[in-house]
């Protein structure tokens, strides 16, 4: 094994210990809280009818659509962040949150559900993706700086849509639309697309990390070097649509995770993104998880939307990562 893989490794170990770890707290704390023991029995098929049920017909299929929420989004993060060289950049800031959330609305208003509003808001993203960056490149070539700002009018403007769509809505379906544009996992019972997705852009983008690596030096660069900078550049925004298109039908709209993770991440263990993509996959789902597990026992048995809880976790922790790194 070379050096640059065993030097991977120890941190990676870390972090997924740290996310079973989360994973089996999730689990076993709840409005009625079980030992671990109880976890076990249940995992080996030895549980109570009561435990089995609560176990793996709720709170394993939340905590992992949390976990690959989570993942996804920080992903998401971290590849747009390399793209535009910005720790400020996010799907969220750039628009493409708020495309694959106008998406997914049209398809619930429109009755349609399951695979079609995964499709909708996949093609939101996408459309976002493209608008953004045909307003960014004008007649000549985009900045990163001409791009991060098109994104946050784009994002404005799909909120105001947003907006539009929430204030012609009937009223018996706007409560449940409020919710889930706050983040929520209440209903999110197939995690398995979610996780698959996961699993699969790691795979995909982990042997990308030395092109990555890079091309946050610059394009300039990256082009000298004998990387295809554009194709590469289409790549990670194309594959940043989709991984936030997976997030937001699965929980919803959920704000901070792709923009302070990968910067924390970086802190610690540098800017290998080799390292810091499945990091982001590791450390993302463990905080979705620890605060959707926060959100639904802060006021048991009511619940909270895991969004607000991110937005209160992540604002001042953002707030110290930039007056440390004044």
């Amino acid at each position: 094994m070379s050096h640059g893989r065993r030097a991977l490794l120890p941190p990676l170990g870390l972090l997924t210990l740290i996310s079973l770890a989360a994973l089996l707290f999730s689990v076993s704390v709840g409005s009625a809280s079980l030992t671990w023991g109880d976890v076990w029995s249940v995992m080996l098929g030895e549980g109570e009818p009561l435990a089995n049920t609560l176990v793996l017909e709720l709170r394993v299929p939340r905590s992992l659509s949390a976990f690959a929420t989570g993942g996804l989004l920080a992903i998401a993060g971290a590849l747009m962040q390399v793209l535009l060289r910005n720790p400020l950049a996010d799907p969220y800031v750039l628009g493409l949150s708020g495309g694959a959330s106008v998406g997914a609305l049209a398809a619930m208003l429109a009755g349609l559900g399951g695979v079609m509003i995964s499709g909708s808001a996949f093609a939101g993203a996408l459309a976002s993706t493209f608008l953004v960056f045909g307003l960014a490149h004008g007649t000549g070539s985009w900045t990163p700086a001409r791009l991060l700002l098109t994104g946050v009018v784009v994002a404005a403007g799909w909120g105001a849509v947003i907006t539009l769509m929430l204030a012609m809505s009937p009223a018996e379906r706007l409560p449940g639309m409020l919710y889930w544009l706050m983040g929520d996992l209440s209903y999110a019972r197939t995690p398995w697309y979610a996780l698959a997705l996961l699993v699969s852009m790691c795979l995909v983008t982990i042997p990308l990390g030395r092109s990555l690596n890079v091309l946050a030096r610059g394009p300039l660069q990256a082009a000298a070097l004998g990387v295809n900078v554009r194709p590469l550049e289409w790549t990670i925004y194309v594959s940043a649509s989709l991984l936030t298109a997976m997030a937001v039908t699965t929980a919803g709209s959920i704000g901070f995770v792709g923009l302070v993770v990968p910067h924390m991440l970086r802190l610690v263990l540098g800017n290998d993104q080799r390292l810091i993509l499945p990091a982001c996959a590791l450390a993302g789902g463990a905080l979705l998880v620890l605060a959707d597990t926060l959100a639904r026992t802060l006021i048991a048995p009511e619940q909270l939307p895991v969004g607000v809880i991110t937005a209160l976790l992540g604002v001042p922790t953002f707030l110290f990562l930039l007056y440390r790194s004044r």
